[in-house]
């Protein structure tokens, strides 16, 4: 490996250790259902945000709140020095990607067939803490 990749690879690696992210892979849900659920949340502070979920009637923001919870935690382990309640976190980036598309046939009238796609999506949510943000 050449200098200049090893550096960069370096640089990203200190990166992505200040990064604190939680995946969802593969939820049996559309994305556009998602897409709402994540988009009432995104910027806001993880506690507020949490709240929202938990009493939002949408059946995709159980699997949003329970991603979020995950993401704290892995604040967490990163940061064990610093208490949650000092750290301010909000949720610094949430987007949901397609997943992969379940294609099965219904049959239709007159000897035909209609395709029916059964959605999936991938949800992926960092956390930030403000503290940092204005230090640097």
């Amino acid at each position: 490996m050449g200098a200049r990749k090893r550096i960069r690879a370096e640089k990203l690696k200190e990166a992505r250790q200040q990064e604190y992210v939680a995946r969802l892979r593969n939820v049996p849900t559309s994305p556009r259902k998602m897409r709402l659920v994540a988009d009432m949340v995104r910027g806001m502070e993880v506690n507020q945000a949490l709240d929202v979920l938990k009493f939002s009637t949408k059946e995709a923001s159980r699997r949003v709140e329970k991603l979020l919870l995950s993401a704290i935690a892995n604040w967490k382990e990163k940061n064990e020095d610093v208490r949650l309640e000092d750290a301010n976190l909000y949720i610094k980036e949430i987007y949901v990607d397609s997943g992969r598309i379940l294609k099965r046939l219904r049959p239709a009238p007159q000897g035909r067939a209609h395709r029916i796609r059964k959605r999936s999506n991938h949800v992926t949510i960092k956390v930030d803490s403000k503290l940092e943000n204005q230090e640097n």
